[in-house]
Order: structure tokens, then C-alpha cells, then sequence
């Protein structure tokens, strides 16, 4: 077999597996979307007043958000109103639709693979979050799958207040055999900061990924603990960092929208995780966070294994979202 075709062949079967996770991890959530999609359009013919109620409703307990919500009711509206309209099936479709149109309306572009911008120094990655959303895990899964895509990975442990953090990177550090650099608990994060760039730029790293301190106690503090980071940082890559990723547990659905609404008012968040969508009924939060803060959405968790975190494809979440439909 040519080696180009080989390689297509693996390819194809890797992007077929992450289909399959992405569609196991989202199970519960498409059920119990279309459960309440079901219930609000049982016994009906058309789409009038009650069918968009309860179809309101149905997306509003399902962790889509309000603001969200009656952007999508309307656009339903606008669409039946124009076009024929059968019964439950079209219906699915229109909204499917609408929804996909929306997430595809986020500025953000969809990524094909971990990759990073060409950089004369390291890609600086400072990565924020309350403790208990999985930050520190997703550090690590990062860390492997950018490692697996050939490059060449330095973490930082500036996360120095909560017990063990320093000692859950490093294992991941040494899981993954990359290097941690830490100063152990209760040192400044900014110290921390600066040695992990310095570090990343002497050994050519192609990216230093930064944990914080996993609190939002205050704005003024969370303000005042990031800029003292940056400004640390920036003695070694004036322009760093180049990406502030907020890390969300999608299991506490409109909680996790809360929380980035706090995060992006106190710090620039560039880039969302969305973590723990496998076992919840929540995934319907990914929608409201992506249109409301038009933040990019840039990766999501669909399981405990390293390669469940996966690229956010739109398209593909959108359909995994509605594979009951089919």
C-alpha cells in the first residue's frame, strides 16, 4: 500500500474513533435534548404559539440559556413562517440548522489538529480556572497530545495555594515526560511563571503551558495574582502570553457559563475548555457560552482518557448533539 494512503487510511480511522468518543460522551445530553424536544411537540401538526413555548422551554432546561434560547425561537419562527411544515422530523432539522448557523456565526475558526502559530520564541499558554473543573488534567492532556503531534512542551506549576496541585502536574509532567517547572507550594506564581518561560525558551520549546491558582475569590485579586504573572513573563516574550484559556466544567451547566461571564470580566480570556460533557445532560451549555461570550470554544472533554480531550469541531458536535434525530 502507498505510504500516502496509509497514512489517509490511519487518519480516517483516528477522525472515525473521536466521532464514536464524541458521540458516547454527548449520549446523555442528546437523549435528554431530545426527550424534552419530544415532549413539546407531541400530538402537534404545526408550529404555533404553544409548539414555540414549550420548544423555549425545552432549550432552557436543557442548559442552552435564555439569551440563547430566544435567539434560536426566533429564528424558528422566522423559518416556519416561511416555510412548510410538516411534523416533529422537519422541525429537528429546522432547528439543527439554526443551531449549527449560530455556533458557525462565533468568530472563531474550527482547528484541524493541535497546532500552534509559527514563533521565533515559545507559545505562551496561561490556563485559569476555579478548583474541581479539571484544569490541572486538562494541562496534562494537552500537554500529551501536543507532545504526540511532535512538539516540544514545557509546564509551569504556578498554581502554589491548593494542596497537591504542584504534585498532580508533576506527575503528568513525568507521565507524559516533559518538564515541570515548580517551586513548590505557597511561592509566588510569578516566579513560577517567569522560570517556566525562561526554561521553555532555553531548551527551544515550542509551547509553555502555565497553571494558575484555581480561585476567582475576587476580581481585584485574580487581577492583581495575572498581571504580576504576566508582567513576569514578559521580561523573557514581551507579547506573551498569547492565549488565556478559561477551563469550565460543562457538568454544572449554566454555573459554567457564570463563571466564564466572572473570568472574562476580570482577565482577557481568549480561548475556552469545556471539561466533563461525558455524563451529564449539560452539553447544551456549550451552545449558550459559545453565542453569548463569543469566546472561541477551542477544545472539550468527552471522557477520562487523554485523546477524549478533543478540538471543538462545530459541525461535528452539532451533529453528535442531535444524533437521535437519526
Amino acid at each position: 500500500m502507498p505510504l500516502f494512503n496509509l497514512f489517509s487510511k490511519k487518519s480516517k480511522e483516528k477522525k472515525e474513533q473521536e466521532k464514536e468518543v464524541l458521540n458516547q460522551g454527548l449520549e446523555k445530553t442528546s437523549k435528554s435534548f431530545f426527550s424534552k424536544i419530544g415532549k413539546a411537540l407531541a400530538g402537534k401538526s404545526k408550529v404555533d404559539e404553544e409548539v414555540l413555548d414549550n420548544l423555549e422551554e425545552a432549550l432552557i432546561t436543557s442548559d442552552v440559556g435564555i439569551d440563547t434560547t430566544l435567539k434560536i425561537i426566533d429564528r424558528i419562527e422566522k423559518r416556519v413562517a416561511n416555510d412548510k411544515y410538516f411534523g416533529e422530523n422537519e422541525l429537528n432539522q429546522i432547528l439543527k440548522e439554526e443551531i449549527s448557523s449560530l455556533l458557525q456565526e462565533n468568530t472563531s475558526q474550527d482547528l484541524s489538529k493541535f497546532e500552534l502559530p509559527k514563533l521565533d520564541m515559545p507559545y505562551v499558554l496561561l490556563v485559569v480556572g476555579v478548583n474541581g473543573v479539571g484544569k490541572t488534567t486538562t494541562i496534562g492532556k494537552l500537554a500529551s497530545q501536543f507532545k504526540a503531534a511532535g512538539k516540544k512542551v514545557v509546564l509551569g506549576a504556578a498554581d502554589t495555594f491548593r494542596a497537591a496541585a504542584v504534585d498532580q502536574l508533576k506527575i503528568w509532567g513525568e507521565r507524559n515526560d516533559v518538564p515541570v517547572i515548580e517551586h513548590g507550594m505557597n511561592t509566588a506564581p510569578s516566579a513560577v511563571a517567569y522560570d517556566a518561560v525562561k526554561q521553555g525558551i532555553e531548551l527551544d520549546a515550542d509551547i509553555v503551558i502555565i497553571d494558575t491558582a484555581g480561585r476567582l475569590h475576587n476580581k481585584l485579586n485574580l487581577m492583581k495574582e495575572l498581571t504580576g504573572i504576566k508582567k513576569a513573563i514578559q521580561k523573557h516574550v514581551p507579547e506573551a502570553p498569547h492565549e488565556v484559556m478559561l477551563v469550565l466544567d460543562g457538568s454544572t451547566g449554566q454555573n459554567a457559563f457564570i463563571q466564564a461571564k466572572e473570568f472574562s470580566n476580570a482577565t482577557d480570556v481568549s480561548s475556552l475548555a469545556i471539561t466533563k460533557l461525558d455524563g451529564t445532560a449539560k452539553g447544551g451549555v456549550v451552545l449558550g457560552i459559545s453565542d453569548q461570550l463569543q469566546i472561541p470554544v477551542k477544545y472539550i472533554g468527552v471522557g477520562e482518557g487523554i485523546d477524549d480531550l478533543q478540538v471543538f469541531d462545530k459541525t461535528e458536535f452539532v451533529d453528535s448533539l442531535f444524533q437521535q434525530m437519526n
